[in-house]
């Protein structure tokens, strides 16, 4: 399914019917003779899950999520919580190679479609470092072993250009060309038409309500997980525009957001992909870029976020 204009507004928080199995995953990585079973799925996330290392731990972060609204309150706009969300994050996580890289590429856009990206040798030289430092990990290097288990790579290199053009490769969502990119949508955020797209990164909201950039209005949902990382489904403004409802990993590390959601886009293209994380289902939706393709064919990353757990 393609993600046309502002497809994922609003996503809901709502328990997902099962998915068809045996039914085509999309065009580009997978192939129905070999398809990824949802067990293999809920498999490979657990190990993900745990491999990450390098998460937050229950004393690095103090949450203060505060007003829980109904889902008919969103469009509402009424910021119900006074305090921000973040109360203490250990800063000391950001010092870590992961999490350095990865806010390293965080002030590299601009957030308007219709504004072209024009990267400098050394924020593409960023991007290297990032993909560079997230494949040393044992997330990353689990997920590349199921991937090449499962006959989608067969070698790691081939893995890592495919996560750079999928993730970092441009297209354009506005007028001008080359104005986003997946990393840009899911992890830094953009405006369009006046509202907020993308931005499901729990690091690059403490950072930018650190700086006065954000404030926290309200959440939906709180996940059933007593422990880093959870989510949080909550509703803000950003510099003035709306996020009605932004669902976000909170307290996860950088390799384990981009394993989750690359996985779910490898095995998934633009459907909801059913993962299981600590032994509590989670599921993630992804859409592709149908207006244009690298490679042989191959689909940029839309978008990627969380839309469902059951407690």
């Amino acid at each position: 399914m393609a993600a046309e204009e502002d497809s994922e507004e609003p996503e809901r928080f709502l328990e997902l019917e099962e998915e068809t199995e045996g039914a085509p995953v999309g065009k580009g990585f997978s192939r129905s003779s070999d398809a990824i079973t949802k067990e293999e799925l809920q498999g490979i996330s657990e190990k993900i899950y745990r491999a990450d290392t390098n998460k937050a731990q229950k004393e690095d972060i103090v949450l203060n999520s505060q007003k829980c609204i109904s889902p008919s309150e969103t469009r509402d706009q009424v910021d119900c919580s006074p305090e921000p969300l973040f109360t203490y994050v250990n800063e000391k996580l950001f010092s870590k190679p992961t999490y350095a890289a990865f806010i390293n590429l965080l002030n590299n856009y601009q957030r308007d479609t219709g504004r072209g990206e024009h990267f400098t040798a050394q924020q593409l030289a960023e991007q290297d470092t990032f993909l560079r430092e997230v494949m040393k990990t044992a997330v990353m290097k689990e997920l590349y072993g199921f991937l090449h288990q499962q006959n989608r790579y067969s070698l790691e290199r081939e893995f890592v250009s495919d996560l750079k053009n999928m993730w970092f490769g441009l297209y354009s969502r506005g007028s001008e060309e080359g104005d986003s990119s997946g990393f840009e949508h899911v992890f830094s955020g953009e405006v369009k038409k006046g509202k907020v797209t993308g931005f499901h990164n729990w690091i690059r909201f403490y950072t930018q309500e650190k700086a006065g950039l954000v404030d926290y209005y309200s959440h939906i949902y709180d996940g059933p997980w007593d422990s880093y990382p959870d989510v949080l489904a909550m509703q803000f403004s950003w510099d003035g525009y709306y996020k009605q409802v932004g669902s976000a990993f909170i307290g996860s590390s950088p390799e384990f957001e981009f394993a989750l959601y690359s996985l779910c886009f490898i095995a998934r293209p633009g459907k909801v992909c059913q993962l299981s994380l600590g032994g509590h289902p989670l599921a993630i939706q992804t859409y592709t870029w149908e207006k244009s393709t690298y490679g042989n064919g191959k689909k940029y990353i839309a978008t990627a976020y969380v839309v469902s757990s059951t407690q």
